[in-house]
């Protein structure tokens, strides 16, 4: 393959520097005055060059005297450098490709706004309702799933008829999912169960207090919301307003992202087992001198264990922390 670039030019050279670069190289060692000499060239611009060929780290100036260094070494390491800067230049690109998706939402999210269409379908029915979101996952998995279950009942219902369908396509891929749920909800051990496997196959869930709403994301294109904001899919009979509209898929979005980082993880996915058996033995009675010689450590090491669990449930007493660590289903 031809090309009428000189290589030296791709590395940045100039047509003069390049010129002087095979001067020294062919004299190995000379003063300004002789490569102007032997190129022809005025003694003043020639000193600039020789300076840039001096910082390039193609040549050397050693008293005077100017001389190449081996040009492996020393066009290896511009090569390097060229190849590093691209390779930036490259994640940058990427980077700008990456956010072209979010420019088009941002526009379909201002033509919706303007033009007051958006695409609501009003779902009713459990099996509709996960049915529908195992057809979205197959259609581009993986789906990204964030979910919002504010209640009892319908956390009773997703462990005993639709967890397992759920956990089967998180397994095969075809769903991300990130779930917020009550605390304590986590007192039912068939949910306990169900999470703990939907949690092996990868799902991410943490804990609340008390959520807004129930409300789910698919993905960029469309969100799940309640016939009326604040209340339960269960109380409502499961009927749901399933949009696509960029506007509040972003807005929904957002909400869970700032639900997400005020919500605690499962206990089972984070908590030290030292923690845990400390609070469990505490709970049943146990002085800190009996705890420590059926654990094999140090007493002081058991006092240590309780600081950390009531920093780490936010009590400000040992009976705040074990009422906290049952609530959270951490003692079961």
């Amino acid at each position: 393959m031809r090309t009428d670039t000189p290589p030296l030019e791709s590395l940045g050279f100039t047509s003069a520097q390049i010129s002087l670069y095979n001067a020294v190289l062919r004299l190995h060692r000379a003063t300004c005055a002789e490569l102007a000499e032997a190129t022809d060239g005025s003694p003043e611009p020639l000193s600039r060059e020789l300076a840039t060929l001096v910082k390039l780290g193609v040549v050397d100036e050693q008293g005077g005297e100017y001389l190449a260094r081996h040009p492996a070494t020393a066009l290896g390491h511009l090569v390097a450098d060229r190849l590093d800067r691209l390779a930036a230049e490259s994640r940058r690109i990427d980077i700008v490709v990456g956010s072209i998706r979010d420019l088009i939402h941002q526009y379909d999210a201002g033509r919706d706004y303007q033009t007051g269409q958006f695409a609501v379908d009003l779902v009713g029915g459990a099996d509709e309702l996960y049915e529908s979101v195992i057809g979205m996952a197959m259609q581009t998995p993986p789906l990204e799933l964030l979910s919002v279950i504010p209640d009892r009942r319908t956390m009773n219902d997703f462990a005993h008829r639709y967890a397992d369908q759920w956990i089967g396509a998180q397994r095969a891929g075809l769903l991300s999912s990130r779930t917020i749920i009550p605390v304590h909800t986590l007192e039912m051990p068939a949910l306990r169960e169900k999470l703990g496997q939907f949690h092996k196959a990868g799902a991410r869930i943490r804990t609340l207090d008390a959520a807004p709403s129930w409300f789910l994301v698919a993905g960029t294109e469309a969100a799940g919301m309640p016939a009326r904001w604040g209340g339960t899919l269960a109380e409502n009979a499961y009927n749901f307003h399933l949009v696509r509209a960029a506007v509040v898929v972003a807005a929904l979005r957002s909400l869970f992202e700032e639900l997400w980082v005020r919500a605690a993880p499962l206990p089972w996915a984070h908590r030290c087992d030292g923690m845990t058996r400390v609070l469990r033995l505490a709970a049943q009675g146990v002085c800190d001198e009996m705890i420590a010689r059926q654990l094999g450590i140090s007493v002081r090491t058991v006092r240590a264990r309780f600081a950390d669990a009531m920093a780490e449930l936010g009590a400000q007493t040992r009976f705040q922390a074990g009422a906290e660590a049952a609530r959270r289903g951490w003692l079961a």
